[in-house]
Formats: structure tokens, C-alpha cells, sequence
């Protein structure tokens, strides 16, 4: 298909139902700036963007991801980290070939509205995104970045918004004493997610051990990260020590992990974070488990928390310190397959839903 301007629509309410469709250039309204994407990045986490598309209660709202790029009655548009370039402009602030990092839709172009716009970036103002979390409407221009590199330029839609993540997370668990526990078990610990939190737990220096739990297939390249203390497939959860006090941080969402971890160590099991769901098909277990009750981690939440606690430049100058000291690993973790254009773009997608994306991969698309 040779369309120079397109999208993937997806059923909001069959994930696998996903078409590439044509979008015509429309005028462009006042204030706003339409961008040509450039690159995004195409992981697990893109998936639990999907299944928790909908309204879910997510941001204390009723809304869903779903809500970012396409009104309640239109097909889903999937979010997607990554660079691109504005190409129209009706704001003088943002004029044409400025260059912006963010979360857009996976199309070709985007319309954003910016407010606030500075020498920094903007947050988008569009209507449907005004009650939405503000780390994900905020759009920051490359060449204001001060922990940006050229090098490393295909590395940030792969890894640093996961990254954040993880290192968000291994803060909660500094935050909370870690919850007492001295065995942190990080199920899916070849996901992008999980390698940012190993990283960011290792960099501490009163930890408890980090275990990554992984599928017998993935054993060798989680091993080859040097970041866990213990690397166990999954079906070896019983062999673990069930009287250290642990705690459990799943990515991916897998029930029958979940499930494994609960019923072996019980009431030893001191913590239990909900992270990731790109095991979307994943059945959850009717009965109740014993130990402690399932928590969500929302990094948007977190990431308010610590902006109102440190202030925005302290937080800000945190995170870069952290990425600075972890993208330079970042090419020994995976290599990049750089694929382009739409029918690319729709591989991608179903590839990762369907869960065959391999984690020595950092995927791409260029569309």
C-alpha cells in the first residue's frame, strides 16, 4: 500500500482487529501545529496501552488510552512513543521543523494544540486531553534536552519511557522500606520495563536481592544483562526460598505466574505490584490468592508525587542522571530492527499483541 498520509485503526473492543487506513490532510485549526512522525518505538508496554484503552477509572476520571488520539464514538487510535517533526504550524511559538519527543498515535501525522508552548515544548491542550495525566501531554524539543545525544537516538522511543518507569518504581520501593521484603521478584524480567527497574535497584545501595522471573526460552539473554541477582524460569518458582520475605513486581500481567508466586510464599509475600498487562489474554484466577492484595502502579502517579515532593527541576535533573548513567548500556541490551511504512507498522502491532516480539529487539518503526 503506497499512502503517504495513514493510520492503524484498532477495535477498541477486539485488539487483534486492527486496519491501516488512508487520512486526508485537513485544515489545519488555529493554534494548532500538525507533525509528521518520524520514529516510535513498538513494545510490550504499547499493548497495555491498548487493553487499558478504555475508560478503566485509570486517571481518576473515567478515561482510558484510547482517549489521547480519537474521540469516544472512532476507532481506537494505539499510543506510541516517539520523535517527530512539525510540518504545518499556526502557532509562532512552535514554528515548522521543530523537532519533538512524545507520546503520538501510531499514524503518519498528528495534530497536537499546544499550550504553554516555551523553549522547553508544550503541553498539548486539546479538549479531550485536558483531564488526562500531564506527563503524557507534554511534548519536549530535542534540542532542549540536555540528556539527549544523537547516539543514542534510536534508543529513546525504545527504552526511556520504560526506563522511567522502572526507576519510578524501584523509588516506590525505596519510598516504602521495601515493603519489608528481601527478595524483590520481577516477573517478565526480559521486558524493557522490568531491565529499567534491575538497573535502577542495582544503583542502590541498601537493596534487597532482585530475581527476575522469566520463561525458560528467554533464561540465557536475561542471565546476559548482568542486572538481576538470580535469573529462574518460572516453573522453578517453588525451588525459591519461601520463608525470605518477598515481594512481587509483575510486568506483564501472566495469571498463572501471579498465581505461582502467591500461593508459595503466602503471607511472606509482603508486597504484590501490578505493573504491565501485555499478556492481555491472560485469564485472571477466579479464586483469591493468598497474601497481600494486588496493587497498581500508575508512573504518571508517581511521577506527581515526586514533582510535588522535590519540585519539577530536582525531579527533572533526577531522571536525567539516571538515563545518563543507563543509555549507555542500552546498545549491549538489544539491537535495533528499524522497519518502515504502514503494512510495517500493522506487522509490529499484531506481532507484539500476539506476544512473538523478541526482547533482544528494540522494534522501530519509521513510518
Amino acid at each position: 500500500m503506497t499512502i503517504n498520509r495513514w493510520a492503524i485503526d484498532i477495535n477498541r473492543d477486539s485488539l487483534t482487529d486492527a486496519r491501516i487506513v488512508e487520512e486526508l490532510e485537513t485544515d489545519l485549526p488555529e493554534g494548532a501545529v500538525e507533525v509528521a512522525v518520524d520514529l516510535y518505538a513498538m513494545t510490550a508496554n504499547n499493548i497495555t496501552y491498548a487493553v487499558f484503552g478504555k475508560p478503566m477509572g485509570l486517571f481518576g476520571n473515567d478515561q482510558g488510552y484510547w482517549d489521547f488520539f480519537a474521540e469516544r464514538d472512532a476507532p481506537g487510535r494505539l499510543p506510541v512513543w516517539g520523535f517527530a517533526t512539525v510540518t504545518r504550524s499556526h502557532h509562532e511559538a512552535v514554528p515548522v521543523g521543530t523537532q519533538l519527543y512524545g507520546f503520538f498515535p501510531m499514524a503518519s501525522h498528528a495534530v497536537l494544540l499546544p499550550g504553554h508552548a516555551g523553549p522547553q515544548g508544550f503541553t498539548d491542550a486539546s479538549q479531550r486531553r485536558t483531564t488526562l495525566p500531564v506527563i503524557y501531554n507534554q511534548y519536549q524539543r530535542i534540542d532542549a534536552l540536555d540528556d539527549y545525544a544523537a547516539a543514542d537516538h534510536d534508543y529513546w522511543p525504545v527504552f526511556r519511557p520504560l526506563f522511567l518507569t522502572g526507576w519510578l518504581i524501584a523509588d516506590q520501593f525505596e519510598d516504602e522500606a521495601g515493603y519489608g521484603a528481601e527478595q524483590i521478584l520481577v516477573a517478565s524480567a526480559s521486558s524493557k520495563t522490568a531491565i529499567g527497574l534491575a538497573h535502577a535497584l542495582v544503583q542502590r545501595d541498601a537493596r534487597p536481592q532482585v530475581i527476575g522471573l522469566t520463561s525458560l526460552a528467554n533464561i540465557t539473554y536475561v542471565e546476559s544483562l548482568g542486572l538481576y541477582d538470580r535469573v529462574i524460569a518460572y516453573d522453578a518458582i517453588s525451588t525459591l526460598d519461601a520463608t525470605v520475605p518477598a515481594a512481587l513486581v509483575d510486568m506483564a500481567g501472566n495469571a498463572a505466574v501471579t498465581a505461582a508466586v502467591h500461593n508459595h510464599f503466602g503471607d511472606v509475600l509482603r508486597a504484590s505490584v501490578v505493573v504491565g498487562k501485555s499478556h492481555w489474554d491472560s485469564v485472571p484466577d477466579a479464586t483469591t490468592l493468598p497474601g497481600p492484595a494486588r496493587q497498581g502502579f500508575f508512573a504518571p502517579g508517581r511521577s506527581e508525587k515526586r514533582v510535588a515532593d522535590w519540585g519539577a527541576e530536582s525531579f527533572r535533573s533526577r531522571i536525567e542522571a539516571a538515563w545518563t548513567s543507563f543509555v549507555s548500556l542500552a546498545p549491549k541490551l538489544v539491537s535495533i530492527d528499524k522497519r518502515k511504512g504502514p503494512e510495517a507498522a500493522l506487522e509490529a502491532y499484531l506481532e507484539t499483541l500476539a506476544g512473538k516480539a523478541d526482547p533482544r529487539i528494540g522494534l522501530l518503526i519509521a513510518p
